[in-house]
């Protein structure tokens, strides 16, 4: 063999060579990257920040990085496919979805258990003393579906009040104006909208409706298919972090991280988990199970996509199960 044949023959096997060696370190280089969430301010997602301070992510051998939001842009920025995964109510992953920004829920972190309000102006003690009166909520928001909820339960009907359209984070203002009867806010907004007017009180909250608002990590599905076995992990992580807040040696602690990344004191913290169920794994997968009705995933999201195309929110009905993933949950 001469020593142009030679050369010619370690060229191809190195090209051969090249090209997959090429290949596995740019697969490499992608797994390394950092899986991205957005998180904002409600108590069972800002739990997350014990895991971050504490480093539990390092420790399960899972890159993640979280980014803080208010609560809107954190879906808008999911949608616009700047983060892997957001945290949002099972509703909101609807009306993302319908909007283009698909996810799938692989993870139910709470659900609200008293933190979503509807609040009464001074004098106004039930959800029947509202008849003929004006109600501010985000229209097509979960207060509305809990308004209407509470309504139902009460005998009324939507028409029976007057509903004006507010964000939620005008809520203290509107109450305080005397402007309309009762507001709908979740925490730490509906707190304020109680300290803002002496004498107003929560009339109807999401502890009479278990399961009507579910908190969920919400994934990009590409992501959740390539990335299975990081988001597994972070799922499991998610088990410790429930485990330590409700743990009374430890609580404390967490309160005092969780109060800090929201620039409160523990004192004023601890109250609103209170009012949030969070979920362990063995918890969640009670409820991440087939069944209708508020004590399931798939029942209440059921209600919230017949909520939001009455609301005309978005047009058509989404389906509901496409955004359902229960074998993160479930997985060994």
């Amino acid at each position: 063999m001469n020593l142009k044949h030679i050369r010619s023959t370690l060229k191809t096997l190195f090209t051969r060579l090249l090209i997959p060696l090429a290949a596995v370190m740019t697969l490499t280089a992608h797994a390394a990257q950092p899986l991205k969430i957005g998180y904002s301010d409600w108590p069972g997602w800002v739990a997350w920040q014990v895991a971050i301070d504490k480093g539990w992510f390092k420790e399960a051998g899972v890159p993640v990085t979280f980014e803080w939001f208010d609560y809107t842009a954190s879906m808008d920025a999911f949608a616009a496919g700047k983060i892997d995964a957001v945290t949002m109510t099972n509703g909101d992953a609807l009306v993302t979805g319908a909007a283009g920004g698909k996810s799938v829920m692989i993870l139910i972190n709470d659900y609200s258990n008293g933190n979503d309000m509807i609040i009464g102006k001074p004098g106004v003690r039930t959800l029947k003393d509202l008849k003929g009166k004006k109600v501010a909520v985000e229209m097509g928001f979960v207060e509305h579906l809990l308004l209407l909820n509470g309504l139902k339960k009460a005998g009324m009907k939507e028409s029976d009040v007057t509903l004006v359209n507010a964000k939620t984070n005008e809520m203290p203002q509107m109450l305080a104006s005397g402007a309309v009867a009762a507001v709908g806010a979740w925490q730490p907004i509906s707190g304020q909208a109680i300290k803002s007017v002496p004498g107003a009180r929560p009339i109807y909250t999401s502890a009479d409706e278990p399961g009507l608002i579910y908190d969920v990590l919400a994934v990009n599905p590409a992501s959740a298919k390539q990335r299975r076995a990081d988001w597994v992990k972070v799922v499991k992580v998610w088990d410790r972090v429930v485990k330590y807040i409700n743990d009374p040696k430890t609580q404390p602690d967490a309160v005092k991280i969780m109060a800090a990344r929201v620039g409160v004191s523990p004192e004023a913290y601890l109250p609103l988990l209170k009012g949030t169920k969070l979920l362990t794994l063995d918890e969640a997968k009670k409820i991440y199970v087939k069944g209708d009705g508020f004590k399931t995933l798939y029942g209440s999201t059921k209600i919230a996509d017949e909520f939001n195309v009455a609301n005309e929110v978005y047009k058509k009905a989404e389906d509901v199960n496409s955004y359902l993933d229960a074998s993160f949950t479930f997985a060994k």
